[in-house]
């Protein structure tokens, strides 16, 4: 009798702890802005599946190089998202080019709505790297925005003792922010 209260019990807790992403309701839907649309799937509208296009499912640019010299860290990235490819809405992914000068960086940072497989490429002198991300908008956020330049900000002696730094190093970090 116990046997069967205690698989009982796992079978219970088991159930209650199952979580899965919805399956789409259809194959696909291609996100647009117009609020007529009478189906609203993923945060987007959805277009009249006859009025879709191949157009709806390409990107041009992420064979060009971004301008990288103008950035502090030297590095770029496009992100190709459901706003920027209105047919991945739906699909759960977006992808991303990353530019690098030699040296540059790409800065810790966190997709809260996503995982990142990167693929760094070896240039002569500067680098690319191809992203792929299972979110539609993974968004991010760069650690060191979210720490040092958060409004308002984090006090000072929080940080401070959380970094093991002097409280002028957080002044000058806070101020670049």
């Amino acid at each position: 009798m116990m046997k069967v209260v205690i698989v009982a019990i796992l079978a219970l807790a088991t159930t209650l702890v199952s979580a899965y992403d919805p399956s789409p309701l259809q194959d696909f839907c291609v996100a647009i802005n117009n609020t007529d649309s009478a189906v609203f799937v993923n945060g987007k509208f959805c277009k009249d599946p006859t009025l879709v296009t191949a157009n709806d499912f390409f990107f041009s640019g992420l064979n060009i190089p971004e301008n990288i010299a103008a950035n502090k860290v030297e590095s770029n990235v496009t992100l190709v998202n459901v706003d920027k490819l209105p047919g991945l809405n739906t699909l759960g992914v977006s992808l991303a080019r990353l530019d690098f000068a030699p040296y540059g960086l790409n800065p810790p940072h966190t997709h809260p709505h996503s995982t990142e497989l990167l693929v760094v490429i070896e240039g002569q002198t500067n680098a690319v790297a191809f992203a792929g991300l299972s979110s539609q908008n993974p968004r991010v956020i760069t650690i060191a925005n979210a720490v040092f330049g958060s409004n308002p900000p984090i006090n000072l002696d929080v940080l401070a003792k959380a970094f093991l730094l002097d409280k002028n190093v957080v002044e000058y970090l806070q101020k670049q922010f």
